[in-house]
């Protein structure tokens, strides 16, 4: 995967690329209001730092002073204690010696233990805040950004990028701040003690920073890399976790483990090529580091048993001050090979949260207007006055114009991809008309806001989502504040109730991930269950009893008939018995409405909707031939058609439509 084709592979490319100094916005937006943590965190990595430094230059002290002939504080005055308080006795300068390092030692732990609460609030706050933003923003964006992106690919930002972000913010910037304190430090000190032999260990330092710089400009791209080859894998492994039924009853367990395979090898490219730069930019600030520390050693020794200054340097160094300079220079060596570390996670924190912020900055298609009002509505009259819609340039549905007085039930029929699923969607506001209005009592959709809208709107559709947790938390969801005996009428309302309390626990019964211990049509009826409860001015119902056998369609249809009654609702359904009693049906072809009227008026037409009753009553037989000569042209369209409906239109599926091709046209007449 050397050669990354970025629009194809890296399905955030464009928010990416879009994203200007993502972690100076990462700390400006998130990391301000966090602040407080981050300045304590600050000072007492500064102030552990400091004291670390002092138990080496105490030995030094020492062994000048108590072990040699030097007065206390000769070599390195102590200029921080006045004199009057330093020991004259050598007893009493070994004492004070011990309690200055011990109490180093006590301090710094107190501050190291505050430095690390510091960092980990820090981090753990903007951790929580990005990670509810990013989901926030991303649940409210339209449906088509869905349509192009795989579950795997959002969740890797929602988990992977973000806790990245958590890494550096902690252990980066930790470790960032120790190296400055430790670099600074013993350099400052390095430079008071001996100047020359302190430019001797610090020489390293430019060519270091220019190696870093290298490092820096060529692992960029490669951690960008290894960002999208982890979403594909994530979005792979996602898509064959949730059809793994698929799989073993289409016995291609082989061939999805080399799909997987394929995308694993692809981030195993992508992730050693980064690890093989990493691996090699290490070991050299090693080497760069350690040299300065060689040739500390040699110059001073030499100096301290010659008893005079090799080369051209000049002045004394004492036995202590070189033990100094050797403890120093050797902690110097860590901090400096550690640098690395820091800048590769930067560069990782780097590419997460340019994901993260792309992702934060994708438009909306609905833009809410800010002086929105909130719908109220009275008698739930719906409007569409000459609607079109159309996505990707696409037409999808045109100059759709009709009229639903409250408390009427209007049935949306046709074939499929017809645009019937897209109607409804834009009654919902998933996506906003392209031509023309949608009024609820007068009030257009795109004066009011979203969440007004959808508050008086009940929407059950063919894909039940359940969600991981009870039979009674589902049927909640949305109305949080149901008390259980409501909960258990909406449950018998939908001729739920008996099965539910046929299942282990009742209410209380966890249906597992999507409702997977439920069979379809329990599903579906805790779906509606859930709209009963709610009691919405204005109902939805795609294909709402798609997964039920007839008899618990009957039932079903019943508790339907109840929940329509006295108010708004429009119904899709591909068997047209369920909806022959609604009050207008609307039949669509090709996104336009083709027929309208009640079920005996087209019947009576012999139009598209009396052909389609005829399929379904089996009078395949007595249809013309230029209906099922229509109809196979439209199969072959939506077939061969990459964009032929909405994101989140109506699939293909077993309708009464479909079942008349299912055999060759030429054995239809």
């Amino acid at each position: 995967m050397s050669n990354v084709d970025w629009d194809e592979d890296d399905p955030f490319e464009e928010q990416r690329d879009n994203v200007e100094n993502p972690m100076g916005r990462l700390f400006r937006v998130y990391g301000i209001p966090n602040a407080a943590q981050f300045f304590v965190g600050v000072v007492a990595s500064v102030s552990a730092r400091v004291l670390d430094l002092l138990p080496p230059l105490m030995l030094g002290i020492a062994i000048d002073t108590i072990f040699g002939e030097s007065a206390f504080g000769e070599q390195v005055p102590l200029v921080v204690l006045p004199q009057s308080l330093l020991p004259e006795t050598q007893t009493e300068q070994f004492w004070f010696v011990i309690v200055v390092i011990a109490g180093a030692f006590g301090l710094a732990a107190l501050f190291h233990w505050v430095r690390n609460w510091g960092f980990n609030s820090f981090a753990q706050e903007i951790q929580h805040d990005i990670r509810t933003d990013t989901y926030d923003k991303m649940q409210r964006l339209n449906m088509d950004f869905f349509a192009d992106k795989q579950t795997g690919e959002m969740m890797s930002i929602l988990s992977n990028d973000v806790n990245r972000l958590e890494r550096f913010l902690n252990d980066g910037m930790n470790s960032l701040f120790r190296m400055l304190v430790m670099v600074i430090g013993i350099g400052a000190l390095l430079l008071w003690i001996n100047w020359q032999l302190a430019i001797v260990a610090l020489f390293p330092i430019p060519i270091i920073a220019a190696t870093t710089y290298l490092f820096i400009t060529i692992i960029q791209p490669k951690y960008a890399e290894v960002r999208s080859s982890v979403g594909q894998l994530n979005s792979r492994l996602e898509n064959n976790l949730g059809g793994v039924k698929v799989i073993k009853s289409s016995n291609t367990e082989e061939y999805e483990s080399d799909r997987v395979d394929d995308v694993s090898l692809d981030y195993f490219d992508a992730n050693w090529d980064a690890i093989r730069t990493r691996i090699k930019f290490f070991p050299a600030l090693r080497i760069l580091a350690g040299v300065g520390f060689v040739l500390t050693f040699i110059i001073g020794g030499l100096w301290v048993f010659q008893d005079t200054p090799p080369l051209f340097f000049s002045g004394d160094l004492s036995v202590g001050m070189f033990v100094v300079f050797i403890l120093y220079t050797q902690r110097f060596i860590w901090p400096m090979a550690q640098f690395g570390q820091i800048i590769n996670m930067y560069q990782r924190a780097r590419a997460s949260s340019a994901r993260i912020f792309g992702l934060m900055d994708e438009p909306n298609r609905l833009a809410e207007d800010p002086e929105a009002s909130e719908l109220v509505v009275d008698d739930g009259d719906v409007v569409y006055e000459d609607v079109s819609f159309g996505y990707d340039d696409e037409p999808i549905i045109q100059n759709i114009d009709f009229k639903v007085q409250g408390g009427e039930t209007v049935a949306l029929v046709g074939p499929t991809g017809a645009g019937k699923s897209t109607i409804l969607k834009l009654l919902l506001r998933m996506y906003d008309v392209d031509d023309g209005a949608i009024k609820i009592d007068g009030q257009d959709l795109r004066g009011i806001t979203l969440q007004s809208a959808r508050q008086s709107l009940g929407y059950v559709g063919q894909d039940t989502f359940m969600f991981f947790g009870s039979v009674e938390e589902n049927i909640r969801y949305g109305t949080f504040n149901a008390s259980h005996e409501e909960v258990i009428e909406a449950a018998k309302a939908a001729e739920a109730h008996d099965f539910i309390q046929n299942l282990p626990d009742g209410y209380d019964t966890e249906i597992g991930e999507r409702g997977v211990k439920l069979s379809g049509g329990q599903r579906q009826r805790l779906a509606i269950a859930r709209a009963m409860l709610r009691d919405p001015e204005i109902l939805i119902l795609d294909e709402a009893t798609s997964d039920v056998d007839t008899e618990t369609e009957m039932l079903i249809q019943r508790s339907i008939d109840d929940l329509t009654a006295n108010r708004t609702t429009f119904a899709i359904a591909h068997r047209l018995s369920t909806i022959k009693d609604a009050d207008t049906i609307l039949v669509l072809e090709d996104g336009e409405i083709a027929e309208r009227g009640s079920h005996e008026d087209l019947i009576g037409n012999d139009g598209l909707y009396a052909h389609l009753w005829g399929v379904q009553a089996g009078e395949i037989d007595e249809l013309p031939e230029e209906f099922i000569q229509r109809a196979a042209q439209r199969r072959a369209r939506t077939e061969a058609s990459d964009d032929w409906s909405a994101p989140g239109d109506e699939a293909p599926s077993s309708s009464v439509y479909s079942t008349l091709l299912s055999k060759p046209v030429c054995c239809q007449s």
